[in-house]
Formats: structure tokens, C-alpha cells, sequence
């Protein structure tokens, strides 16, 4: 059971520690990483026999694989396994632009597990498991980003102190006192506030001629450079990757997991996932879920395509404008509203894959022709899907962590753990919807995309229908949220009407807040209200519920965020002392609406 995992072309050094023993190393020079090619007979054999004369390829021999979820049987594939990890890519990249253009037409030969991590496609073929044996030992090494900038050690911090005890300090003193440090502690994760302080510290370690290592042993690795990356139209920096020996790196500013699940959230995905806990650290949370169903996919001895092939099946024009919807939401009742009661199904659209059996081989299923998801008339097969199996185990193993987290001390060391691994699992539940219909998803399709929002829209829909019928009124909804006020003077209780809901869709709905009064806005244009903004105040406490608001923004100055969050302050004092006569609008806001909600699909 390891802790950190390093491959290299030479070999493969895997470390762990037993609880009250100090760490080892073992070292696997005998493994080979392999691919599989996947092609019609004769193709597979001259393909074999092409690589077998290609230095880079140790062995080569025929396997029966399953290559798809989908598939019923076992293929004839092709085993290729290389010399070096290294290398593995660089001849998959061959294979498919120089083997295959040279003989065969485009597409004819499939490539499988050619990039998976390399640190976990050793654990999942030899079976070591990189969850830690022992509690793992950490410390924390943090350096001023203008200092960082400028290459000068004397600021470093060690668990949030400084070292250097005078100023000006001197390089080879904040050295030593930092060697001193790892040499007590002898951590199995070192946390950094940036990898760069990898090189840096080595660099000037070797420039003063000082005995200091950030590894059990001497020097360190480059994994790979830095870089610029574009998403939803931010542009990011992603600084170089390094490791040391012997230790797990975790590089804060890189690791969106260690900021939102910390050390024992990590944990909980590493045994998960069996991707090592510093390559984990660094992946992104689609990653993590990718990983986790790759883990399924060896237990069922279903290989993983280097490139998604599953192509949209053929629709026609009225089922592709019935599909091509997403959640649906209501047109919010724009205006200030008192005694208003939130309610949301909990993981809403994990439940539903896991409820209604949505996988990529289930979703217009080949077995019987049915009409099983509401409004597409797409067929759901009856047996066991592969993202029902990844997401239950999550779903089931939340719902308890939330449950002890109930009961447990909120001061707790117990229950900041607790609420570690919660968030960890509640950020795979978030992504893994999305991943349905992401084009480069491994096991994704977009016609169980469109089957999720299909059931999501039909249950919002229900929920309503049943709610009014208790005498309470939709303010608004959107896609697994619904906010309601009294429409009668006696409504039916809220708790029985979630539990007759829960009950009769299979989805818990739950009673999220109740709000001595909530108002939503309208949009900056004028034209109808927004969807996202809102802000309630909480009936039992000061807290207000503030979403889309410029007081909400990260982009929103200090002084604009304050004078908001004042007079959010004021409209409440008013209202507390006003009530209950204030149940219309607030006149001070333009353009507030009396209409009744109206369904809108985003």
C-alpha cells in the first residue's frame, strides 16, 4: 500500500510506510505498460508483425478483451506492450499516423489505455493499491509569491512560521533550519504553495554547498513544463510539475481538491480512483470521476478508447428539438415575497442515472424497443448500468457521511474529516452529469445526456403539480430547486409533501431553508426576471442567502459588495418592523412583476 508512486523509463519506485515504521522503497524493473489495438484479423497481424521488428516494443501477443460498454462479447485484440512508459504515446501516435495511413483506410484500427496517468495505470495492472498504509505525515512550505518571483528563499514559512528568525536573513541559515525541520517531521506530503519552490530551493541548496533535500533522497523530477490554458473564457496559468523522492507533492496553487476537500478528502479519492495521491492532487475533478470509472471498467475487463467512438445515433427532426433541452426552470415571480420555503432533490441528476438505470449501453438499448424516458421515447435496458455501478457506492456513501455529520461535535477533529470527505464526493456528483455529454468523455453519449434531462424535467414538473395541490405557490425553479409560498391559509404541511414527492419519484426531496422573506430580481434589462439572482433572508438567524448579486461576485469591488451587503441590512430592519404588512413589492425596485410563474426551458 503506497503513498507515492514514480515511473520512470528506468523503473518504477513505489514508497510506503506501515504505522510506527519508517518508509521504504521498492523498486520494479520488470514492468512494460501496455496498449491494445483492436482490428479486423488480418489487419492485427501485420500490424504485429510490423511492431515486432520497433525498438521501442518489448512483446507483443493476441488477448480477448470486451471494447466497448456495449459489447456482449470478449474481441480478438492486439497486446502491445513498450519498453519504456515514456514511449507508450509516442507509439500509439505512430500506429495511427504512419502504420495505419500506410495500409488502411482511417479509423480501421482502434486504440485502447494509451493515456491513462501513468502512476495509476501501474497501480490498476499489478494491483498495488496507492492507498497509505499508516496516517500520512505532512508539512506545509510556503513562500510569498514576490518573493517567489525573485528567487529569494529567506521568506520561506514552515507550517505558517517563518524561518528565518533575523532580517535580512541569510539563504543558507533559512537552509539549514528548513533541513532541520524535514529531518524531525519526515513527512509523506509536502505541501506547497507552489511547485516552483521545488527547483528553487534545490538550486540554491546546491549553490551554498548546504546538506537540504525536499525528498528522502537527493534531487528532484520534472514532470512536465509550465503552461497557459483557456477555459470558459479565462485564460490560466499551469505551473511546471516536479516530484521529489519519496514524498507526495501537493501544490496548492494547482489543486483545486486540496483547497475544497483537503488531505482526507484527497484520501477518500485516492481509494477510489487508485490514481496516486500527487497525481490526484493535480487533477482536475472530471479526471478524478474519468479515473474512477476506469477502475470499473478493468474490474468488468472493458478496455478504455483512446478516443470516444460513440457517435449520436440518428434522430429525427422533431426527437433532436424535444432532446436538445437542458433543465428546466420556472420564470421567477419578480418581486419581495414573505414566508418563502426552499426545497431541493438532493444530487438530482446522480439519483436519476442511478433510479432509471442512464448509462451509455443502456440509453436506446438494442435488446427491446420501449418508450421508457418521458417525451424522447428512448429505450432504458433492464440490466445493471455501468454509471449506475460508479455512482452508487458515492451516492450511499455521502448520504452517511452527512448523516454522522448530523450527530458529530461541529468543533470536532472528527468532524472537519467528515466534512472533507463529503465535500470530495459532492464535487464528483457535480461533475459527473456533465461528463454524459462531453465530447471527449471516455464512457459518455449524448443521448443519456438527453435522457437525464428528460427525467430532471419531468420530476421538476411533478414536484410543482403536487406542491400547488397542497396549497403552496411556485415562486420560482430551477432544475432540482423549487421556492414556494402559502397560496391557502392552512397549505399542507411542506414535510409531507417532500416525503409524498420523495416517495412517489424515488429522488429524496428535501427542505433546504425557510426565508422570513426573499426577493428576485430582475434582470439588468428589464425584460423579465433573472433566473440566478436572488437574495432571502434566513427565518431562524442574520444570515441572508445571497446568489448572483454583485455582493456574491468575486469581480465586485470591496466598497460595492459592503454598500449592498448595508443595505440589504436596512431593507430587512424595515421589513422587520413593518411586517406582516409588507407582502408585495419593494417600489425603491424597478420593474417587479405580479405575473404567476410561467415554465421556461433553458
Amino acid at each position: 500500500m503506497a503513498f507515492a508512486v514514480a515511473v520512470t523509463d528506468e523503473c518504477v519506485r513505489v514508497w510506503s510506510r506501515a504505522a510506527g515504521e519508517q518508509a521504504s522503497v521498492r523498486e520494479d524493473r520488470r514492468y512494460t505498460p501496455s496498449l491494445y489495438a483492436a482490428a479486423p484479423e488480418d489487419v492485427l497481424t501485420t500490424l504485429r508483425e510490423r511492431l515486432a521488428v520497433d525498438p521501442k516494443v518489448a512483446d507483443t501477443g493476441f488477448e480477448r478483451r470486451f471494447t466497448s460498454l456495449r459489447a456482449d462479447d470478449r474481441d480478438r485484440v492486439l497486446r502491445v506492450d513498450c519498453e519504456r512508459p515514456d514511449e507508450l504515446r509516442t507509439l500509439a501516435r505512430e500506429v495511427r499516423c504512419v502504420h495505419e495511413p500506410d495500409r488502411w483506410a482511417p479509423g480501421t484500427v482502434r486504440l485502447y489505455d494509451v493515456d491513462l496517468d501513468p502512476t495509476a495505470r501501474y497501480c490498476l495492472t499489478t494491483g498495488t493499491s496507492p492507498v497509505p498504509e499508516a496516517d500520512l505525515r505532512s508539512l506545509s512550505l510556503s513562500l510569498p509569491t514576490a518573493a517567489l518571483a525573485d528567487g529569494d528563499p529567506t521568506e520561506l514559512c514552515c507550517d505558517g512560521q517563518r524561518l528565518a528568525e533575523t532580517r535580512p536573513a541569510d539563504e543558507g541559515a533559512v537552509l539549514r533550519a528548513l533541513a532541520r525541520r524535514l529531518a524531525a517531521r519526515d513527512p509523506d506530503v509536502l505541501v506547497l504553495s507552489s511547485a516552483d519552490l521545488v527547483p528553487l530551493l534545490h538550486d540554491w541548496a546546491d549553490a551554498l554547498g548546504v546538506d537540504c533535500h525536499l525528498g528522502r533522497e537527493a534531487g528532484y523530477r520534472r514532470l512536465a513544463g509550465a503552461n497557459t490554458y483557456q477555459s470558459y473564457g479565462r485564460v490560466g496559468h499551469s505551473p511546471a510539475r516536479y516530484s521529489v523522492p519519496g514524498r507526495a507533492i501537493v501544490d496548492r496553487s494547482n489543486s483545486f481538491l486540496w483547497s475544497e476537500a483537503g488531505l482526507p478528502g484527497l484520501l477518500d479519492l485516492v481509494e477510489r480512483s487508485w490514481l496516486p495521491l500527487q497525481a490526484l492532487s493535480r487533477s482536475s475533478i472530471g479526471t478524478v470521476f474519468t479515473a474512477i470509472q476506469i477502475r470499473e471498467a478493468r474490474s468488468r475487463d472493458v478496455l478504455v478508447p483512446w478516443r470516444a467512438r460513440e457517435p449520436e445515433a440518428f434522430k429525427p427532426a422533431r426527437t433532436l428539438h424535444d432532446a436538445d433541452r437542458g433543465g428546466f426552470t420556472f420564470e421567477p415571480d419578480v418581486g419581495f415575497h414573505e414566508d418563502v420555503v426552499e426545497v431541493d432533490f438532493a444530487s438530482l441528476y446522480p439519483r436519476i442515472m442511478c433510479e432509471y438505470n442512464l448509462s451509455p449501453e443502456t440509453v436506446r438499448c438494442d435488446c427491446h424497443d420501449g418508450d421508457d424516458v418521458p417525451g424522447l421515447g428512448y429505450s432504458v435496458c433492464e440490466d445493471a448500468g455501468f454509471v449506475p455501478s460508479v455512482l452508487a457506492p458515492i451516492l450511499d456513501d455521502r448520504a452517511d457521511l452527512k448523516a454522522t455529520l448530523a450527530e458529530a461535535d461541529p468543533d470536532g477533529e472528527a468532524h472537519e474529516r467528515l466534512a472533507a470527505r463529503s465535500d470530495a464526493l459532492k464535487w464528483i456528483l457535480v461533475t459527473c452529469f456533465g461528463y454524459q455529454g462531453y465530447r471527449n468523455s471516455k464512457f459518455g453519449r449524448i443521448e443519456c445526456h438527453e435522457a437525464i434531462n428528460a427525467y430532471a424535467r419531468e420530476i421538476l414538473l411533478d414536484a410543482k403539480r403536487r406542491l400547488e395541490a397542497g396549497g403552496w405557490r411556485v415562486l420560482h425553479g430551477i432544475v432540482d430547486s423549487l421556492w414556494i409560498t402559502p397560496r391557502v391559509a392552512d397549505p399542507t404541511p411542506v414535510a409531507d409533501l417532500t416525503a409524498a414527492i420523495s416517495e412517489a419519484v424515488g429522488i429524496p426531496l428535501e427542505h433546504e431553508d425557510d426565508f422570513a422573506w426573499a426577493a428576485f430580481v430582475p434582470q439588468q434589462t428589464g425584460r423579465g426576471g433573472s433566473l440566478t439572482s436572488y437574495v432571502g433572508k434566513v427565518a431562524d438567524g442574520e444570515r441572508f442567502k445571497i446568489r448572483g448579486l454583485a455582493a456574491r461576485r468575486r469581480s465586485t469591488c470591496d466598497f460595492v459588495a459592503s454598500a449592498q451587503r448595508d443595505l440589504l441590512r436596512s431593507l430587512e430592519t424595515v421589513t422587520a418592523t413593518r411586517r406582516p404588512s409588507v407582502t408585495a413589492s419593494v417600489a425603491s425596485w424597478p420593474d417587479w412583476s405580479e405575473a404567476p410563474s410561467t415554465p421556461r426551458t433553458s
